[in-house]
């Protein structure tokens, strides 16, 4: 679980505020969910393997089991199920969230994953599919990430190369497992375990390894031949496909018939995005059109969710650009001015600017190099000096650029006016004078 410190906490939380005002361009309205949850309540909507990764804890009021939120996904379909939101579909919501897993020492995961997501519920079409994934690119291009892949597959595909070869449930359990990790030893182990024959081992060993353009979906017909279940699942994916296209996106999708999300309630459509210097996905999502259902009410639904911290590195791998986020105005004033200095540093505020307060323990001649050091180390643009023997009350000294060549006497109650021009590059009020 990571400590994240100043500099670095200004550029998470920016990021985040262009992913939610994204999102709500787009009509997703902000959902916060509790951070406790009962585990009989939610466990409805977790697989036994995430129920095993939860930190558990006991309610000291009723002896009830309580546990930190793995998944938000579940949380909302519980929401939505038990009718706590406005009825009205298609249902947009977002969120910032963070959930809790534990994974093994050295497995190279967070336990504290933060989050920002979005659901869209209530609606079953090929429409519904491209919106989700669309509004993932615009996310990223609103971001400023230059190049990303999506990763684009249906799970039912997978799913239904597994039931045709009659392999066991607990069978497929396990190759479902071993080909979302890709991993192909393991699962022609599986097979031959299975007795599943060569036939059609080639097409399931085959799949995970299908990935690209147009002929991964001729491909995948050929493996389907005159299966029902298999062509209808890359009838959907292919119209999916083709919308995204059509809207030009396709120069960032990468069709993959081995994409399989690591949450079992995905039944359709899914998908993960990459970026080069990313050792793993910066976030997915898909169609789980039957986990609402587990809570009491079946309603269709498809979504995503970023991993902010892998979003974070990504940008840091391509170059952000980003800065320490400056101040306006260093507002210094001796200790027995502190009155008036909160005053000043009210009305600053008010008038919008972000002010940092300080106080002049230095004699005069060295007060104004001693604020510029001290503007200088938190970054503010400007610095302000009340109290000083050779101003009025009224009276302040404004320091504008850091440059005490360009030092102007000012009326304390113009400086919200001042300020706000010197904003402007290369702008030096003529009012007041200067002062060396």
């Amino acid at each position: 679980m990571s400590t994240i410190l100043p500099q670095t906490a200004q550029w998470v939380r920016r990021l985040e505020e262009v992913l939610l005002a994204t999102l709500a361009r787009w009509g997703y309205q902000e959902i916060i969910p509790p951070t406790f949850e009962y585990l009989d309540v939610l466990a409805a909507g977790l697989e036994p393997e995430m129920i095993e990764k939860c930190y558990k804890f006991a309610d000291r009021t009723t002896g009830r089991i309580l546990l930190l939120r793995p998944d938000v996904t579940a949380q909302i379909a519980r929401i939505v199920a038990m009718g706590m939101v406005e009825p009205t579909f298609p249902l947009r919501l977002c969120y910032r969230s963070t959930v809790f897993r534990y994974e093994p020492e050295h497995a190279g995961r967070d336990r504290e994953i933060f989050q920002v997501g979005a659901e869209l519920i209530g609606v079953d079409d090929v429409v519904m599919d491209g919106e989700i994934v669309a509004l993932m690119v615009e996310c990223l291009e609103r971001l400023g990430l230059p190049a990303f892949t999506i990763s684009l597959g249906h799970v039912g595909f997978f799913k239904a190369l597994l039931a045709r070869s009659g392999m066991s449930q607990e069978g497929r359990k396990r190759a479902e497992q071993a080909a979302a990790r890709k991993d192909l030893p393991r699962l022609e182990e599986i097979l031959m375990q299975e007795r599943v024959s060569r036939t059609a081992a080639r097409g399931i060993l085959e799949a995970p390894g299908l990935s690209g353009g147009d002929e991964v979906l001729e491909r995948g017909l050929a493996l389907a031949g005159r299966d029902r279940e298999l062509r209808r699942t890359l009838d959907r994916l292919t119209q999916v496909y083709r919308l995204l296209g059509a809207s030009g996106l396709k120069e960032h999708l990468l069709l993959d018939l081995g994409e399989f999300r690591g949450f079992d309630y995905y039944d359709g459509v899914v998908f993960d995005v990459f970026a080069s210097g990313v050792g793993c996905e910066l976030g997915g999502g898909g169609r789980y059109n039957h986990l609402i259902g587990r809570f009491g009410r079946d309603l269709p639904s498809t979504g995503f969710a970023f991993d902010v911290d892998r979003l974070f590195q990504a940008m840091e791998q391509v170059g952000d650009g980003r800065s320490r986020e400056r101040a306006d105005v260093l507002l210094s004033a001796p200790i027995r001015r502190a009155g008036q200095l909160f005053q000043v540093a009210r009305m600053l505020r008010e008038a919008g600017c972000k002010v940092i307060q300080g106080t002049l323990r230095t004699t005069e001649r060295d007060a104004i190099r001693s604020a510029l050091e001290e503007a200088r180390r938190l970054a503010a643009v400007s610095v302000v000096i009340l109290g000083m023997p050779k101003l009025a009350a009224d009276e302040a000294l404004v320091v504008p650029g850091l440059s005490a060549a360009r030092s102007v006497k000012v009326k304390i109650k113009e400086l919200p006016t001042i300020l706000k021009k010197w904003r402007l590059p290369g702008h030096v009020p003529d009012n007041g004078s200067m002062t060396q």
